[in-house]
C-alpha cells in the first residue's frame, strides 16, 4: 500500500507533553543497506523513531539505506551504532529477542501481541525497553538471545515462518502501535507480580547495571576455581546469566549482589593472606 498525508505532523513534531517511551529497534550486524532502509521506512509507518545499528557489514551511512527508506529520514538522522549488542541494549531495563527457532535456555516466550501489551506497560512505568533483530542470514547467536528478558516469537506457518528484516520490524512496530489503547482497561501484560514495582528506590536494573554485576561476579568465580574445566566456561556463564535476567533485578537488588560478591571475594582473600578489595568501582551508584 502506498500514501502518505503530508498535512499531518510527523510524531517527533507534535506539540503537547512529551511522547511516551517507545521500543528501540537494535539490527545486530545487518548486512544489506537496504534492508536497514526498508526497515527505517516500516518503524516510520508506526511512528518509532529510536533505530540502533550494531556493526553493519557495509557501514554508516549507507547511501543505500537513504534510497530504500523512502522518505523515513527522521529514523536515519538519529540512527546510532554500536560496537556490540551489550553496549546497544546497556540502558534497557526490558529486551527482548526475536527468533524463529527453539533455544536450549529457560526464557518465556511471547507472540508480538503479547509482547506489545508488555511494551505499553513498561512505557506507562517509565521504564527503557526494546527488541532485537538478528543478521538477515544467521538471526540472532545465543549470546545475543541470553542478555534478552524474553524470545518474541510469531505464529507462522511452520513449515514456511522466516520473515524479511523489514517484514519482522513491520510486523512488531504495527503490533506496538494497535496496543496504545487496549492495555488500560484490559491489559494483557505478564502476570509477573514484579510488574509493578512496589517501593520508593527500586527500579528495573538496566541491562549495563546487570552485565556489570556479571562481570564481576565472573571474574571472581574464575579467581576461585569454579569455572572448570575451561571449555564449559561459556555455558555456564550463559547459564548463569540466564538465571539473573529471569530475575528481573532492581538497582537496588543488584547494588546488593556487588555487596556479596565483595563480601566473599574479601573473606577468601583473607584467608589467603591477601588485602581486601574494598568497595571497588563497579559498584553502581543509585539512580
Amino acid at each position: 500500500m502506498s500514501g502518505t498525508d503530508r498535512q499531518q505532523q510527523p510524531p517527533h513534531s507534535q506539540p503537547g507533553p512529551p511522547s511516551p517511551r517507545q521500543p528501540a529497534i537494535v539490527l545486530v550486524e545487518p548486512q544489506l543497506g537496504e534492508n536497514i532502509g526498508t526497515t527505517a521506512r516500516a518503524m516510520y509507518n508506526c511512528g518509532l523513531t529510536d533505530l540502533r545499528l550494531v556493526r553493519p557489514r557495509d557501514g554508516w551511512p549507507n547511501p543505500r539505506a537513504e534510497a530504500a527508506a523512502s522518505g523515513a529520514d527522521p529514523v536515519l538522522e538519529s540512527v546510532r551504532l554500536f560496537d556490540s549488542v551489550s553496549e546497544a541494549v546497556g540502558d534497557l531495563t526490558r529486551i527482548y529477542a526475536t527468533s524463529a527457532r527453539s533455544r536450549d535456555m529457560v526464557k518465556p516466550v511471547v507472540p508480538p501481541r503479547l509482547a506489545a501489551a508488555e511494551m505499553r506497560a513498561c512505557s506507562r512505568r517509565g521504564e527503557t525497553f526494546g527488541v532485537l533483530f538478528g543478521p538477515e542470514r544467521t538471526g540472532l547467536t545465543n549470546d545475543h538471545v541470553v542478555l534478552a528478558d524474553a524470545l518474541l516469537a510469531v505464529p507462522l506457518n511452520p513449515a514456511f515462518s522466516s520473515l524479511n528484516l523489514a517484514q519482522a520490524v513491520l510486523l512488531i512496530s504495527y503490533e506496538w502501535m494497535l496496543a496504545k489503547d487496549i492495555g488500560k482497561e484490559t491489559p494483557q501484560e505478564s502476570t509477573d507480580p514484579r510488574s509493578e514495582l512496589p517501593v520508593a528506590g527500586s527500579w528495573p536494573a538496566t541491562a549495563a547495571e546487570v552485565d556489570n554485576f556479571l562481570q564481576r561476579m565472573e571474574a571472581e568465580l574464575i579467581d576461585a576455581g569454579f569455572l572448570y574445566p575451561e571449555v564449559k566456561r561459556p555455558i555456564m556463564l550463559r547459564n548463569l546469566r540466564n538465571i539473573f535476567r529471569r530475575a528481573r533485578l532492581t538497582d537496588q537488588e543488584v547494588r546488593t549482589l556487588h555487596g556479596v560478591v565483595r563480601s566473599l571475594s574479601g573473606r577468601r582473600n583473607r584467608r589467603q593472606g591477601a588485602p581486601d578489595a574494598g568497595e571497588s568501582d563497579a559498584s553502581p551508584k543509585s539512580r
